[in-house]
């Protein structure tokens, strides 16, 4: 079996982060969403992984190559433009060969892995299982009708009128029957070959198509909020550990991991908190669910529930939280307002002035 990673979309709903960036590698728990989607692979047993790229090409594979995934041959498959979850299939079709494979949403966070999903398809070897979650809005995502059997009968994207709850998540086991589906298919009315219209083909034709719904944790992070959540999920089951250089006047609550090279200075850390090495922290609170990476300055401010990026500072600021904040990014107070009021008033005028 293989693995195809997608990791080509352009990630609009994640700017202004995404314009200098891949929304694949924007850091969970200072780690980029990208790598725990390659270290799911690699737990399942699976040594051949293609990533599609598109303009962050180069930026992707530094990072990878980066990341020690030493264990993974790993073949980069340009596409053009993000046109459809089925055309990243029809420009692997080389790669891909006749094998088994697992395609995996490059954005995407499922807790717990893959390798029950991958074992499961081995030993049953369906033409294409796909996994479902019930969602609180299924218009925003690709949903499956199951019969009164549990058996799949229909897919639509993003449809306007769901017909179950029942969301795609954003990894897929296929035979080489998908290969015949993926080339039988036309672009939908968003200009896109859709995956969803790829298995109602091999539904229409009677093929074997499973489905696993899944009760546990999976979020697309695909934008800030989702971003936020997927965040506290992993901080809350990090080990505390503080390797870097803390001083006697901080405080230290709970489930806290700061990294070797990081400086502390009287603060207040309340965990679950992550503390990159290069960061130097003074005068301030780091309260639950934040990750502070590699190389930034909080200084005599507060901040909790927030995500911030390599080499950006924060200074005398009260007080930061749901925050998502970018690389080198400079936060400081506002200067005050002038205290005095200047009117131009017509004649017969009356102002009220708040105190």
């Amino acid at each position: 079996m293989k693995a195809l990673v997608l990791a080509g979309g352009t990630g609009s709903r994640l700017r202004p982060i995404t314009h200098t960036s891949a929304k694949q590698l924007v850091p969970v728990a200072n780690k980029p969403v990208l790598f725990y989607v390659l270290e799911a692979i690699a737990d399942a047993g699976i040594k051949d992984v293609g990533i599609v790229v598109g303009e962050s090409a180069d930026e992707i594979r530094a990072a990878v190559d980066e990341g020690g995934f030493t264990g993974l041959r790993i073949t980069y498959l340009p596409q053009e433009a993000p046109l459809g979850l089925a055309h990243a299939v029809r420009i692997a079709r080389d790669f891909l060969g006749d094998d088994d494979f697992v395609m995996y949403l490059g954005d995407n966070f499922v807790v717990g892995g893959i390798t029950s999903l991958t074992e499961e398809f081995r030993s049953g070897r369906p033409d294409a299982q796909i996994l479902l979650t019930r969602v609180p809005d299924p218009t925003a995502f690709g949903v499956a009708e199951l019969d009164e059997e549990g058996k799949v009968v229909g897919l639509v994207e993003k449809p306007a009128e769901p017909k179950s709850d029942l969301a795609l998540v954003g990894v897929y086991l296929f035979t080489p029957a998908i290969h015949e589906a993926v080339a039988a298919i036309t672009p939908s009315a968003r200009g896109e070959l859709e995956i969803t219209d790829a298995i109602q083909w091999l539904i229409d034709r009677r093929r074997d198509v499973r489905s696993t719904t899944i009760s546990g944790y999976w979020k697309d992070t695909g934008n800030v909020g989702d971003m936020l959540e997927v965040n506290r999920t992993v901080l809350e089951t990090i080990e505390p550990m503080v390797a870097g250089d803390v001083d006697e006047a901080t405080e230290i609550v709970g489930r806290v991991r700061i990294a070797d090279g990081a400086t502390v200075r009287g603060s207040r850390i309340v965990g679950p908190v992550i503390i990159a090495s290069g960061v130097e922290v003074s005068g301030s609170y780091v309260g639950p669910f934040t990750s502070i990476s590699e190389r930034c300055r909080i200084e005599d401010s507060e901040i909790e529930f927030s995500i911030v990026l390599p080499g950006s500072s924060i200074t005398g600021v009260r007080r930061i939280e749901a925050s998502l904040i970018g690389r080198n990014v400079e936060v400081t107070p506002a200067p005050r307002a002038p205290a005095a009021h200047r009117l131009i008033l017509g004649d017969h005028s009356k102002v009220q002035i708040s105190p």
